[in-house]
């Protein structure tokens, strides 16, 4: 009876020592993924963040998302970046900063043969294997005809905008300029190089009010700048078409509440971070991606919101669990 309960206690370990050597391997065999955003307390890069782990999930991806600081000024990416050149994964995901220093060390990756994709931000980057995300021109071209729309040629606006040199915002701007000028709609001046910060949005759209009281219109390059501006228009009772791009929650309530009078320019940041993922696998397994994959842009007005709102509540809140 002893040498049997001896014997069972051999073969349970020794099944477990199986399990775990197989399970270890089988994990092994995963690509190792590395996903480095610009920060993850918003819910932009929060729900690019859900898009990629769901993606990780569907391709059997061994996948880490990792934030930085760079949109917040703060360049820690740079660092962020040396480390995970270390650990050495299959393929890294990247929403980069534009400086000499970041392309320096994606460089390095690619020296390295680790495969670089880029996410959200496209940057001049030799031999990156593909850039996952917006057209910003095209973007803000459309934005810039949504607003169009909703006035008359001769007709003054503002454009709010962050940063110029970034292929995001210059884009967008770029795009809302030319539509808005081929629609003979008067710009009458460009708030450019500004934060993300509503205090400072909210400054710059007070002075644009004070200067310009014929004021039609407003375009901004992010949502939440849009937020700040629609503040300042509340405070001064002006009724006047405000059009931001992203698509963040808050925009899209407005818009089907019908306390926006015009619309916002979605972006996909959910299918990016899935798309990265799933580009990511085919990049790992040595199959050829294209060098740009568009997740799309999407106008938002009212009555067509509705089931983005859903779908972007539902991800923010499994996020959060």
């Amino acid at each position: 009876m002893k040498k049997t309960f001896i014997f069972v206690l051999i073969i349970v370990a020794f099944s477990a020592s199986f399990i775990f050597f197989i399970t270890k391997k089988v994990e092994e065999e995963k690509p190792k993924v590395v996903v480095v955003l610009k920060e993850l307390d918003n819910q932009y890069w929060q729900i690019v963040k859900a898009g990629a782990e769901k993606g990780f999930q569907d391709f059997d991806i061994n996948g880490e998302v990792i934030e930085s600081s760079d949109n917040l000024g703060h360049d820690n990416q740079v660092d962020i970046l040396k480390k995970v050149l270390i650990e050495k994964p299959d393929v890294l995901v990247v929403s980069p900063g534009e400086s000499a220093q970041h392309m320096s060390i994606l460089e390095k990756f690619i020296d390295r043969k680790i495969p670089v994709l880029l996410v959200d931000t496209d940057v001049p980057l030799t031999n990156k294997s593909s850039y996952i995300g917006t057209d910003n021109y095209e973007l803000g071209r459309m934005a810039g005809a949504l607003l169009a729309s909703e006035l008359q040629p001769g007709n003054e606006v503002a454009l709010i905008a962050g940063n110029l040199s970034s292929p995001v915002s210059g884009d967008r701007f770029k795009g809302a300029k030319a539509s808005l000028e081929d629609a003979g709609i008067k710009i009458v001046t460009e708030k450019v190089d500004l934060s993300n910060e509503p205090n400072e949005v909210i400054k710059v759209m007070r002075d644009v009010l004070e200067n310009h009281s014929d004021l039609k219109g407003v375009f901004a390059t992010t949502d939440i700048m849009a937020l700040s501006a629609l503040e300042v228009l509340d405070e001064e009772d002006y009724k006047i078409p405000v059009v931001g791009a992203d698509g963040i929650i808050e925009m899209v309530k407005l818009v089907e509440e019908g306390k926006l009078l015009s619309g916002t320019v979605a972006q996909n940041p959910y299918d990016m971070g899935y798309l990265s993922a799933q580009a990511a696998m085919n990049v790992a397994k040595g199959k050829t991606i294209d060098s740009v994959i568009d997740s799309g842009v999407d106008i938002l007005i009212k009555g067509n919101g509705n089931e983005r709102l859903t779908f972007l509540e539902k991800v923010l809140k499994e996020s959060l669990k």
